[in-house]
């Protein structure tokens, strides 16, 4: 039996003709861009990428398969020259890499220019993102006033990133519907890199805030609304708090409670939450999956146990 309709279907198409002679002839290279899943690496790819066409004078996708790893050599010393972190180019090298497989996976390409091609060295061993002591954690929660909206949302907010140890991505991208219960205990459901979903089981002490918070909002019961929205101008169940408006909040509250840390950001509250897991006894391999990483060298960076200034030998010297 032919599966297929005999006659075409009588709904109205979506493609025009030559909407489907276009898709047919779509070189690897778009299909590789089209297929990336998440929003923030489809823009940070497509400015490394950017970057790469503008140095080698690339205009067309089809121009890509005379690369030689000459030109990506060329480009790296390049890079170098304009002063660039070691991780900035291994980040471009890797967008680079990652076009060049989909390539040699649709055989458009015989091998990649990019391998073999030695990326700069990274400190395995320590991040630079900074974390909070204790002390500096619990002034960062009680700065928000709880007697008004905002206060109530940013501790709310606060509360969920120190505790839970987000992304700003992952914050922002929570809804209402996210806070789940499962097998009778509270959870967030996070929406990760590579549209992962993790639970996390909801600390008690976010959990209060909360609760609070949605009851002042009055969009707990709107399932699909932003758990966490901006209150300017006319409210919408729709318009939840952007990446920079989570980061304008951050530095606020932490310059209100004299947070001094060079450097810090909302990933710092992260590291934060990291290192705090694992001084009261966290297994790394837990921690590893509480916050998404995909490898537990990742992990080890954000771990600071090893930086306490309290920690130092020069504490255990006696005359």
């Amino acid at each position: 039996m032919n599966p297929l309709p005999s006659r075409p279907p009588q709904s109205p198409r979506s493609l025009t003709a030559v909407e489907f002679q276009g898709l047919r002839d779509m070189p690897p290279e778009a299909e590789w861009f089209a297929n990336l899943g998440s929003i923030a690496t489809r823009r940070a790819y497509q400015a490394d990428l950017r970057d790469f066409m503008t140095f080698a004078g690339i205009w067309r996708p089809e121009a890509f398969r005379d690369v030689t790893r000459a030109h990506v050599l060329a480009w790296r010393k390049a890079l170098e020259a304009r002063g660039l972190a070691g991780a900035t180019i291994r980040r471009k090298l890797a967008a680079l890499g990652s076009l060049y497989a989909y390539l040699c996976e649709r055989h458009a390409v015989a091998t990649s220019p990019v391998a073999g091609v030695r990326r700069p060295r990274s400190n395995r061993h320590e991040g630079k993102t900074p974390a909070l002591n204790d002390a500096q954690a619990r002034a960062l929660l009680d700065t928000p006033d709880p007697a008004t909206l905002k206060g109530m949302r940013d501790r709310a907010m606060v509360a969920v990133l120190l505790y839970h140890g987000l992304r700003r991505a992952e914050l922002c991208a929570l809804r209402v519907r996210d806070l789940q219960t499962r097998r009778g205990v509270a959870h967030l459901r996070v929406h990760g890199k590579g549209e992962k979903i993790r639970h996390l089981p909801l600390h008690p002490a976010a959990a209060d805030r909360l609760h609070a918070y949605l009851e002042a909002a009055g969009h707990g019961e709107t399932a699909a609304a932003p758990l966490f929205q901006a209150l300017r101008g006319a409210r919408r169940p729709d318009r939840g708090l952007s990446g920079d408006g989570v980061r304008r909040i951050v530095a606020s509250h932490a310059a209100a409670a004299r947070v001094d840390v060079a450097g810090l950001g909302v990933h710092g509250l992260r590291a934060t939450a990291a290192t705090n897991a694992l001084e009261h006894g966290a297994d790394i391999a837990q921690v590893q999956d509480w916050l998404g990483h995909a490898s537990v060298a990742t992990t080890r960076l954000y771990d600071r146990r090893g930086r306490r200034a309290e920690d130092s030998p020069t504490y255990k010297v006696r005359y």
